[in-house]
């Protein structure tokens, strides 16, 4: 058990290749106009169990998060609010409940893109298959329609039960945003950016008031089984990391 989180002080902390994916993420999150100011947060499971997980600091803008800025958390630790580097109280409370009831929840996003949280403002919060992306995510998401509020504790317990299945990637959070969840960064990187353009693309079709043009229930499940058998091998998110080390960026650090 992690006795309370803690920022790294050197390349020899643990976890170096995930705090640098993560690190990445946060970057380009910033730069795709993902993120809300100072709020929104990005976790990673370092362990088995998934209770062991990587988390951004309390306030620090992404633009500016490094590797060894990162905070290693332990779900079960009671001590973790009292710590001097103590976490976001809604991110341990929401980041902290996933990551103790969902192990298959290895990286879990939670941001408010403009379009996603448009989406969740709506009284139907539900993307249709309506072009290849949206269908990517078809029978894939969830919509929590019972915001309570921020996400303490009692109301990330309440949310976490919505994730139970493992192949609901997506959280369309009513009222509030999205959560995302992968099996590594730049699956849940991805999953955040496609879901983010799926919803642009709904947001403005709907926009001109004329009928959409929906997918079939057969061939949304097609494209959503083919997409998700896609070799992509993380390749989109190779690529923005590669930018960011020509760029000189010292996201590694």
């Amino acid at each position: 058990m992690v006795a309370a989180p803690h920022l790294a002080s050197d390349h020899n902390m643990p976890f170096m290749k995930q705090r640098c994916d993560l690190a990445a993420a946060f970057r380009w999150a910033e730069r795709l106009n993902l993120h809300e100011a100072v709020a929104n947060h990005f976790s990673l499971a370092v362990d088995d169990s998934g209770k062991r997980f990587l988390m951004n600091p309390n306030q620090r803008h992404f633009s500016r998060i490094r590797a060894s800025d990162i905070l290693l958390l332990d779900a079960d630790d009671p001590a973790t609010m009292t710590s001097p580097n103590a976490p976001d109280p809604t991110a341990w409370g929401l980041h902290g409940a996933v990551h103790r009831h969902c192990p298959h929840a290895r990286c879990v996003l939670h941001a408010h893109p403009v379009y996603s949280t448009v989406l969740a403002s709506l009284a139907d919060s539900t993307l249709p298959p309506i072009d290849q992306n949206s269908a990517a995510f078809y029978e894939r998401h969830v919509v929590d329609e019972t915001y309570g509020g921020l996400a303490f504790e009692d109301e990330a317990e309440r949310c976490v039960t919505l994730l139970s299945d493992p192949k609901i990637k997506v959280m369309v959070m009513g009222n509030h945003g999205i959560m995302v969840l992968g099996d590594d960064v730049a699956d849940a990187f991805d999953r955040l950016y496609y879901f983010e353009r799926a919803a642009e693309n709904y947001v403005k079709a709907l926009w001109t008031g004329q009928p959409l043009r929906r997918l079939s229930h057969e061939v949304a499940s097609r494209t959503a089984e083919q997409i998700e058998s896609y070799p992509s091998d993380g390749k989109h998110f190779g690529e923005l990391v590669a930018i960011l080390d020509e760029e000189g960026s010292n996201f590694r650090e």
